[in-house]
């Protein structure tokens, strides 16, 4: 790139009728994990999700991909004149009816004069809008105790992105759960209140700026960074 990383991209093919789940995959799906074990060269890995579907199953939502996944994963390098090795194993839940984990290892020596793959184009094309491009005037959050952990509702301020909103929100902490949104629209102020549970289901500190707010719309979607208090 023009920053001096390499993009990557893993491509997940999937049976027709399975799925494969997003980041933060929804009350009904498994979350994927990465390990790196027989990397080199390598001193940080940023993944660029390209923008999901929602899955509705009963009361409940899931949030992946069906038929095929490119994920970009751009590598930063100890060395970028030399090769990268692009070693480990992802663990992601697949689903047809019902979902299951699977392990699959990847290995890949990368060169470092790299070429274009209009595969990872195309999924760097199909990101989420960043909150100025969408409109969004205003994003905060209250926060209130609640009967587990913390009772979160975030106010955005942006227009309509589609007929249909889904919203997701990220604690920015592995450990922390958080449930299903329950989103309400009024002109231009969609409010979408959740619960955060520690995994200890003890007491935490929750970190603004960490907070990570995705409008998944039938038109486009919209990713929020940092949530300050109303």
């Amino acid at each position: 790139t023009a920053s001096g990383t390499h993009m990557a991209g893993l491509r997940v093919t999937l049976r027709p009728g399975w799925k494969t789940y997003w980041r933060a995959p929804g009350d009904a799906g498994i979350p994927p994990q990465f390990t790196w074990t027989g990397s080199n060269n390598i001193t940080a890995a940023q993944f660029h999700w390209p923008v999901p579907q929602v899955f509705d199953q009963g009361d409940m939502q899931s949030i992946g991909y069906h038929d095929t996944l490119v994920l970009p994963i751009e590598l930063t390098q100890v060395d970028p004149a030399s090769p990268v090795q692009m070693s480990g194993e992802i663990t992601i839940g697949v689903c047809e009816d019902i979902c299951v984990p699977v392990s699959l290892p990847f290995a890949a020596l990368l060169p470092p004069e790299g070429r274009r793959d209009g595969a990872i184009t195309a999924s760097l094309l199909n990101q989420p809008r960043a909150a100025s491009d969408a409109g969004v005037r205003a994003a905060t959050c209250d926060v209130m105790p609640g009967d587990h952990g913390l009772m979160v509702t975030a106010t955005l301020t942006m227009p309509p992105a589609g007929d249909y909103e889904s919203v997701v929100i990220e604690a920015g902490n592995p450990e922390v759960w958080v449930s299903q949104a329950d989103i309400t629209r009024a002109g231009d102020t969609l409010q979408a209140t959740v619960d955060m549970i520690h995994a200890s289901a003890s007491s935490f500190a929750l970190d603004r700026s960490a907070i990570r707010i995705t409008v998944l719309g039938s038109d486009y979607a919209v990713d929020v960074r940092g949530c300050p208090k109303g």
